[in-house]
């Protein structure tokens, strides 16, 4: 599917947020997704993956979280308030909100119907931003952190989740599966034999290629039955 591109301006005081923007072309309405990135920040596979999204049919919105600020002093504070503090409403969080404002508004964008995918700190990112954020109405974390409390995830919207073998990662996605269970949110979480972190980011063999790609159809098929595309 043809799409258009561009690098946008989200307003959020000082300093402003930007974001990588792709829309299928067209003129009717898209659902949206917002595109969370890792500690990388908003690179070229970030880009890439915002790009499969709207030749998929969404709106897409990679925010750069660490925009016209220090990575590090950036990183230091969200992996601390992920890991120790508060998890569900640090500045990562509030800053994905005012995104998720200017998304919604956008003339191109059905606002009734948002998901979200993130890898890593960006899918810690999305779990916990799902469970304080209605508008959400489907997330997609990869190798990800549960949020704390994790019993917050009972406030969550449906989830499609892959997680490696491989990595730390792995317990936090049985205990996810666990806790969606619990409280019968519709989830799909998978757990990828012979994988390790990153696989879908940067697969490193053709196991991990496979990983990504059944990955990818998983979330397809999840958000067309949560939000269309």
């Amino acid at each position: 599917m043809p799409i258009t591109t561009q690098t946008v301006t989200i307003p959020n005081g000082t300093p402003n947020l930007s974001g990588y923007f792709a829309l299928p072309e067209g003129e009717g309405k898209s659902p949206g997704v917002v595109v969370i990135h890792e500690a990388f920040g908003l690179n070229d596979n970030i880009k890439d993956i915002t790009r499969r999204f709207a030749e998929a049919g969404y709106a897409a919105l990679a925010v750069d979280l660490f925009a016209g600020r220090n990575r590090m002093v950036c990183m230091f504070r969200f992996f601390s308030n992920m890991l120790l503090f508060d998890s569900l409403n640090h500045g990562g969080i509030r800053d994905l909100k005012t995104s998720l404002d200017w998304l919604e508004k956008h003339s191109r964008v059905d606002g009734i119907k948002i998901g979200a995918v993130g890898f890593c700190m960006g899918g810690s990112f999305a779990i916990s931003w799902a469970c304080t954020d209605s508008r959400l109405n489907v997330i997609a974390p990869f190798y990800s952190f549960n949020p704390r409390p994790i019993e917050a995830v009972a406030r969550s919207c449906p989830v499609v989740a892959s997680f490696p073998e491989n990595d730390i990662t792995k317990n936090m996605g049985i205990k996810l599966e666990a806790e969606l269970t619990k409280h019968d949110i519709p989830h799909d979480v998978k757990i990828y034999p012979d994988t390790k972190h990153s696989f879908f980011n940067t697969p490193r063999d053709v196991t991990e290629q496979a990983a990504a790609d059944d990955s990818w159809s998983r979330i397809m098929s999840f958000f067309r039955d949560h939000i269309g595309g």
